[in-house]
Order: structure tokens, then sequence, then C-alpha cells
């Protein structure tokens, strides 16, 4: 039986990242992901500097990437809760983008990683896309849009209640599971780094998070890690000086201080 439901109408020009929604009208997932999120672009950015001195790179945190124009157009979208693209201008015309537009920007993400609220089987789906163009036709699943369509050379799977990540790369056109280093960590050889659990407290909160590490296995270290790290190494120094000052003073000689 043919359809009688009228097919959506769609502009004749396609739509850039000031005319698609920024939001898809949910709330976030935790109150994890958030700072999970600044931890992972906070320490990795002296990386991308060093990548990229003209400073020709973006960063999404829960951002839209709209990769097919539907009705409603948020059908079309996925949101990566973390996702890096090299070699694109970090603004479009002077604007703070809105969301990253594929068809407009051509340039698909390195990586995209997704945080696990529920059981993990949103993150694995992988349901092709239906030719269908009845109502209601099924959404694909992530893993597919992924693999398929945004293609992200490396895509991550992040479950912090299961102190775990999945990460897969993107090979002949499949993603397959990256395997573990003997650090328990997951190259990521296209920018010299490593992912993997790091157990820790950051902002108050003790947890297993999504950290970077560099290719030798030293952990990247947040701006304020860097700050602390410093400041530990010149009060060790004081009290080194401390400690010979005392012994010079008790062999009879006033240091020069």
């Amino acid at each position: 039986m043919t359809s009688t439901a009228n097919p959506p109408t769609f502009p004749k020009t396609l739509p850039d990242h000031t005319q698609l929604p920024e939001s898809d009208g949910t709330f976030g997932n935790n109150f994890q992901e958030h700072p999970q999120s600044i931890l992972l672009t906070d320490s990795i950015t002296s990386v991308l500097q060093q990548y990229h001195p003209d400073g020709q790179y973006c960063i999404g945190q829960d951002c839209g990437i709209y990769w097919r124009l539907t009705d409603p157009p948020e059908t079309g979208a996925e949101a990566p809760d973390w996702f890096y693209v090299p070699n694109v201008p970090p603004t479009l015309n002077g604007q703070v983008r809105r969301s990253y537009v594929l068809w407009q920007e051509l340039i698909p993400p390195l990586i995209v990683l997704e945080f696990v609220s529920g059981d993990g089987s949103q993150e694995r789906d992988n349901t092709p896309l239906s030719r269908t163009q009845e109502p209601g036709a099924e959404k694909p699943g992530k893993f597919w849009i992924y693999e398929q369509i945004i293609r992200p050379a490396y895509y991550g799977i992040y479950e912090v209640n299961r102190a775990s990540v999945e990460v897969y790369c993107l090979v002949a056109g499949q993603y397959q599971l990256v395997t573990a280093n003997e650090r328990g960590h997951y190259p990521i050889s296209l920018l010299g780094v490593e992912l993997g659990i790091w157990q820790g407290r950051y902002q108050n909160t003790e947890l297993p998070w999504l950290r970077w590490w560099d290719s030798e296995g030293n952990l990247l270290l947040t701006g304020h890690e860097q700050a602390q790290q410093v400041q530990s190494q010149l009060d060790q120094e004081r009290q080194r000086a401390e400690r010979l000052a005392e012994q010079l003073r008790a062999a009879g000689i006033e240091p020069d201080l």
C-alpha cells in the first residue's frame, strides 16, 4: 500500500551552522560528563598547539555534528560528548560554531568520544540507515553513523561505572578494536598520545577518569596540575636551601642568602 503522507519539504540550499538547532532539547546525562570533557580538553591543549601552531583546530563538547539533512533537523545529527577536528578554523566568519556541519566543513573529526550513562547499547548500536520514507523510520545507530558516515579515525566508548574505555580505529572503512599496550593504554598514533583510565581526584571527585598520556606513558597534566607541580618543585628547592643553611650555621658559617 502506497503511503499518502506528504514528503518533508527541504530548502533549496543547504543550511549552515547558524541555521540549524544547536540543541535537541535533552538534558545532560550526569554531573560527571562536563568535568570529564574539561579534563580531556585542558590536558591535551599543549599537544594540539604543537600540532597546530596556526591554531587551526576545534574541539566540540556535547555539540551536534550534522551529517544528514532531515526534518526535523536534529534527527540528522549526533552530539558526541567530546571530539576533535584538525585543520579547521576555530570560528567561522568570526562566529563561534553552533554545531559542526559536515556538508559545510567536509573534514571529519579525528577522534570522537562517547561517555556511557546507560548500558552502552546506544554507543555500540550498529543499526544501519533505513531507506524507507515512512514516518517513524528507525534512526540508525551511533556506531553505524560514526563508522559509515561521520568516519572519525578513532571512536572511543568510555564507561565510568566500569572504569573502562573501548577504542576503535577506522581501517579500510570499518572500525577495528585497538589493543591496549603494556601500560593498559590505547595508542592514538595520529596524535602521538595514548588514551586510558586514571584513578584519581579531579574537581573534588575521586573517579576513574578518562585521560591522555604521551607516547612514553607520561600523564598529560592540566594547567592546574602543572602549576601544582611547579609549586611542589619550588617548595622542595626551598626546603633543601633551608637545610643547607642550617648545616652551614651548625658549622659556624653564616650562609649568604
